[in-house]
């Protein structure tokens, strides 16, 4: 299954795949990175309630936009990358 979502997910990977090996990798950039994807996603939903609450239609559409794209970014390399992607994405060389 994990291989089947690395295909999917490849065009976000490939972004912050590199060929060099990061010695400044830590778990616990992973675990920060994923727990902040799910921050995001979870702005992205109270903003849609809100959006739809409100009425206000096309207007909250850009908050949702941006937090559920930072989300899932952050959701796929943080489950899905490599360690390089991580380091890459804490901009850790």
């Amino acid at each position: 299954m994990k291989k089947i979502l690395i295909n999917i997910f490849s065009p976000i990977l490939n972004i912050f795949e590199n060929a060099n090996p990061s010695p400044n990798y830590k778990k616990s950039h992973r675990t920060a990175l994923v727990i902040l994807g799910g921050i995001f996603i979870f702005l992205s939903c109270v903003s849609a309630t809100a959006a739809i609450y409100a009425g206000v239609g096309f207007g909250a559409a850009i908050p949702i936009i941006v937090f559920f794209s930072v989300g899932l970014v952050a959701l796929v390399v943080g489950s899905l990358g490599s360690n390089q992607a991580v380091s890459k994405i804490w901009g850790t060389k």
